[in-house]
């Protein structure tokens, strides 16, 4: 074999890769909140039985499942300037990667939403509970305890996702790895480095999700 392995250009380069996974986690984490307030406002949309609303939502929802990401991205950076709307990169990122986590995001709190028992809500306003107070502790807690393992993975999802970002010059991870390979040409040892260094952010990110799970959504032993 020709090739000479060669990772002293990762090792050398090993700060801008650490800065590249920080600022992954950073725009990914920006998405997931953003993806999460958009899930429950469609899913609390989608619930009030208002014809308008529930054709927009799912109208939403459909569009975002059956379109590519990357046009998605493409069309927020590179399309809204034709209406005057410009964003940076960054923020375009964000914003794509919100409304794509915000539609998955949408159908699979409505999953959890639609496993609690109708007796239960009518038992809450026999006891003269208000809506908003039903919806909080005897709906969204519940659901979220049906659906948050599906949440959290469609999130480390997400965070994978990030990398077609750099198609827009969103800095993250991925354009990191991009810039060093074209300054070293070591496209072997750069990009299985960057394997490497998302699957210990999906570990992480999956570590994460399962404590929050554990001391906020886990039923009380008795």
């Amino acid at each position: 074999m020709a090739y000479q392995f060669d990772f002293g250009v990762v090792l050398a380069a090993w700060p801008d890769l650490l800065r590249g996974c920080l600022l992954t986690l950073v725009i990914s984490c920006q998405a997931m909140a953003l993806g999460l307030v958009i899930g429950l406002v469609c899913v609390i949309l989608r619930r009030t039985g208002y014809a308008p609303a529930v054709f927009a939502v799912k109208s939403f929802v459909e569009i975002i499942r059956n379109t590519p990401f990357l046009v998605q991205a493409f069309f927020i950076f590179l399309g809204l300037p034709s209406l005057g709307i410009r964003l940076s990169p960054d923020v375009a990122a964000i914003l794509a990667l919100g409304l794509n986590g915000g539609a998955y995001a949408t159908e699979i709190i409505r999953s959890g939403v639609d496993s609690i028992h109708k007796g239960q809500i009518e038992a809450g306003y026999a006891l003269g509970l208000k809506p908003l107070q039903i919806f909080r502790h005897i709906i969204l807690v519940p659901a979220l305890r049906v659906c948050f393992p599906a949440l959290g993975s469609q999130f480390i999802l997400l965070m994978l996702t990030s990398s077609i970002v750099a198609s827009i010059s969103a800095v993250e991870l991925t354009t990191v790895g991009q810039l060093l390979e074209t300054t070293t040409f070591r496209s072997f040892e750069i990009y299985l480095t960057l394997t490497g260094l998302y699957l210990a952010m999906s570990a992480l990110l999956a570590a994460l999700f399962a404590t929050i799970e554990r001391l906020f959504l886990s039923y009380p032993v008795r």
